[in-house]
This record gives C-alpha cells, sequence and structure tokens, in this order.
C-alpha cells in the first residue's frame, strides 16, 4: 500500500505534473554559449589593452571607446548569466523557467548603451571647451589593434545570431558594431588630425560614435520592454491569428485571446472560444493547437472552451446561444 502511495499518491502526481511540460520552457544555446566565452576574453584582454593607450596617449576618443568596452565586459558577462539561466529546468516557483532572464540582461545592457553614450557627449563637450593635446601615434596603434578584434568579434557574435537568434545575444553584437564603428572613428579622426592639426575632431568624432551608440541601445531597450511588457510580439497579427481560430469549424466567438513572449521565439497564447453543441471539444481543441503550431509556430497556447449557454456572458454571449442551439 505504501508503495502504492509513492508511485501514485498525489506528490508523485504533482511531480509528474511538475516534469511534464508541451515545450521545455528551457533554451540550450550551445553555439551562443562558447561564442560568448571567446567574446569575453578577448574583450578583457583589449580593454585592458586599451585603458592603458587611452591613458597614455590622451585621446578622448580612445578612452571613450575604452570605457564602452568596458561595459562590454559587464555586458558579456550579464549575456553569459542569461544563457546559463536561461538553461534551468522550470520548477514549481518558476513555472516558466528562467527564460526571462535573458530579456531582463537586454534590457540592462540596453540601458548601460545609452548611459556610456550620455558620458561620451559630456566629456565631448568639456573637451570641445578645453582642448587637450593628443598622443597621435599610440591613439592610431591601439585604435587599428582595436579594429581588428572588433572585425573579428562582431563576426563572431553576428554568425552566433544566424545559428541561435535571441534578444540577449543581439544586445551584446550592438556593444561590438559600436565598438566596430568607434574604431573606424577614431583612425580616420586620427588621420586627419595628423594631416590638419585640428584637436576638435577627438571629441567630435566621440559625439557621432556615442550617437550610433544611443540608437542601437535605444532600440534594445525598446525591445526588451516591449517583451516584458508583455505585448503582443511584432511578427504577429493578433486579429488575423482570432480570425483563423474563429475560422475553425464548431467556433462561435474568440474572446480573451492574449500573446505574449516569454523569451525571444519562445511565444505563449490564451484564449476562451464559444463553442456550438455539434462541437467535439478534444477534438477542436486538437484542430486549433495543431493550427496555430503549423501556421504560427505557436507551441504553447491554452485554450478554455466555453457553451453560451452554460458559461453566463451578457448580451454579448446570448447573440451566439441560438446559433449553438
Amino acid at each position: 500500500m505504501r508503495n502504492r502511495e509513492r508511485t501514485h499518491g498525489p506528490a508523485a502526481r504533482a511531480k509528474a505534473a511538475e516534469d511534464y511540460h508541451h515545450v521545455t520552457h528551457r533554451k540550450e544555446q550551445r553555439t551562443s554559449k562558447k561564442t560568448l566565452w571567446i567574446t569575453l576574453l578577448l574583450t578583457l584582454f583589449f580593454t585592458i589593452v586599451e585603458v592603458v593607450g587611452g591613458l597614455l596617449s590622451g585621446s578622448l576618443a580612445l578612452l571613450s571607446d575604452s570605457a564602452h568596452m568596458i561595459s562590454d565586459v559587464v555586458a558579456l558577462s550579464l549575456s553569459m548569466a542569461a544563457i546559463y539561466m536561461a538553461a534551468r529546468r522550470p520548477n514549481r516557483k518558476y513555472t516558466y523557467g528562467f527564460l526571462r532572464f535573458e530579456i531582463i540582461a537586454s534590457f540592462l545592457n540596453g540601458l548601460a548603451l545609452v548611459a556610456i553614450a550620455v558620458g561620451i557627449f559630456v566629456e565631448a563637450v568639456r573637451r570641445m571647451l578645453h582642448p587637450q593635446a593628443v598622443e597621435l601615434p599610440l591613439m592610431l596603434a591601439v585604435a587599428a589593434v582595436g579594429l581588428v578584434v572588433n572585425v573579428v568579434l562582431t563576426a563572431v557574435l553576428s554568425r552566433s545570431m544566424r545559428e541561435e537568434n535571441n534578444l540577449n545575444v543581439r544586445s551584446a553584437l550592438w556593444h561590438f558594431i559600436g565598438d566596430l564603428l568607434s574604431s573606424i572613428g577614431i583612425i580616420v579622426s586620427g588621420l586627419l588630425m595628423l594631416w590638419t592639426g585640428w584637436a576638435l575632431l577627438d571629441p567630435i568624432v566621440s559625439v557621432l560614435v556615442g550617437g550610433i551608440i544611443a540608437v542601437g541601445g535605444m532600440r534594445i531597450v525598446r525591445e526588451s520592454y516591449l517583451v516584458l511588457m508583455e505585448s503582443v510580439p511584432e511578427a504577429f497579427d493578433l486579429e488575423r491569428i482570432r480570425g483563423d481560430i474563429a475560422g475553425v469549424p464548431g467556433v462561435r466567438d474568440v474572446h480573451e485571446l492574449h500573446l505574449w513572449a516569454v523569451s525571444t521565439d519562445h511565444y505563449s497564447l490564451t484564449g476562451h472560444v464559444l463553442v456550438g453543441n455539434e462541437a467535439q471539444p478534444f477534438l477542436l481543441l486538437e484542430e486549433i493547437n495543431q493550427m496555430l503550431r503549423e501556421r504560427y509556430g505557436i507551441g504553447h497556447s491554452t485554450i478554455q472552451m466555453e457553451h453560451p449557454s452554460i458559461h453566463d456572458h451578457g448580451a454579448y454571449g446570448r447573440q451566439f446561444a441560438s446559433a449553438s442551439s
């Protein structure tokens, strides 16, 4: 008797329900994990080189880029933490798993990009008002090394994005796109300063780079904000989905329809459908779920079936009661 309770009792049933999911609510991002480790180590090494080079040369453009590189190290560390968190299994408290952590990481990375851009703008204005001498040969040498490093890292992350697209890796990629543009700007401004001697080119280029970084940061903040607010993902037309569900034979009406992203490419949908007397609930439910999977790639859906004569919907529901009788 005790053995039966151990295998079929409430605790065992709860454990079985906990272990079974229609979708896993977790991600095993092996490519992204390997890519981010390589990127993090290379970035950490070059950040040290660029900070030393910026201090020795006195270049604001180089120092602003090194500040961005420091943020890259933090951003990559946060992205790495998000990937490891996303691989954890759901539990009784976190039933969706830890996928949402990668959106939180993206949001923080986007805010960091905007904060860095503001810091660059402030320092650029200060340098315009009080110009400082720049050690151009050292500035150009460090920037050239930075250009090579950033080209490699941007290419590596772009390739990883094609294999495992998610907002978390995209936020890290934007950091390196900003670094790449910054390295190009530093080299161009350094060469122009060598030819013209115009010291204001250094802070001017910094402002341009800061603007690009701010745009990328705001884009990441907006995308992650929309996910955190559980808005309908931009890839979907909710009214079209509503119409497709309503078009399934036996469905009289669709309401309380909600669609949101738990994380990148991980969607959930819930809805209520009013059905007629002729409907076979289990077959109808399977047809709706199959349509959502095949047509929209939505594998996690919860549909509640209702009958207008049983579930009171007031005047709204009465218009479907006669059609269902």
